[in-house]
């Protein structure tokens, strides 16, 4: 008899530590074709803390994917909402303090469409910009904290390109511009932030050339010639 609880209580101590190994191995699976496949969980490799957790089915990323910070709080820092259907993930990266810092979509790893970026600790949008194959495609505005425009331009494969403007919160325009290929290329107004006009000419190349007008108050007090070395050094925008 005695015999027979020791074992019975060897065999039920058996089963609760085989239990518990299979417990704790229930993650980070591969299936028949060794592709990842169930839940799965990264660590840092120092700390071992949580570095990420999500599901794969045969060898894609399903769901939601949570990115931990490297701290025993294990505050999430990004979320990832994959689309299966076209290769896609909805991202949102936060602060410590649970605050979104951007937000967009990135396919087969490089940013695509709408990116959206906060003002540190805010609800209210900074920059929305946009993407193509991972290159900035179209206008990006930069606004202020309340919600007015601050800056305008528009990018082609990730260079400035066509008309620049930027503005005062109280939407007065300080400058208006043009880029071609990253740098200012033609007419160019500068005002003060009374909307006065401070100066006026055309760009070449990244630099000032020909006759450039500047004033005092709105009126022309000086034109000077740009294109000469010595006049553009004394100059500024």
């Amino acid at each position: 008899m005695i015999k027979y609880k020791i074992s019975f209580f060897a065999f039920l101590i058996f089963a609760l530590l085989s239990q518990n190994v299979i417990s704790q191995t229930d993650f980070n699976k591969l299936d028949a074709k060794g592709k990842k496949h169930g839940v799965w969980k990264g660590f840092y490799a120092e700390s071992k803390r949580s570095r990420y957790e999500g599901t794969f089915e045969h060898g894609k990323e399903i769901g939601i994917f949570n990115f931990f910070d490297d701290t025993k709080a294990k505050s999430i820092i990004a979320t990832r909402e994959f689309n299966a259907k076209d290769n896609s993930a909805y991202t949102i990266f936060y602060d410590q303090n649970k605050n979104k810092v951007s937000e967009g979509k990135v396919v087969n790893k490089v940013f695509e469409g709408q990116w959206k970026y906060y003002h540190l600790a805010s609800k209210n949008i900074m920059t929305t910009e946009y993407y193509s194959k991972g290159k900035l495609e179209g206008l990006r505005t930069v606004f202020y904290l309340s919600g007015k425009i601050a800056e305008e331009i528009n990018y082609k494969n990730n260079l400035k390109n066509g008309f620049y403007k930027k503005y005062t919160e109280k939407g007065i325009l300080l400058e208006e511009s043009i880029f071609k290929n990253d740098q200012y290329s033609g007419l160019a107004i500068f005002r003060d932030s009374d909307g006065n006009m401070v100066s006026k000419g055309q760009f070449v190349n990244g630099k000032k050339a020909g006759i450039w007008q500047f004033f005092e108050k709105g009126e022309l007090v000086k034109e000077m010639n740009m294109s000469f070395p010595e006049n553009a050094t004394k100059s500024k925008l």
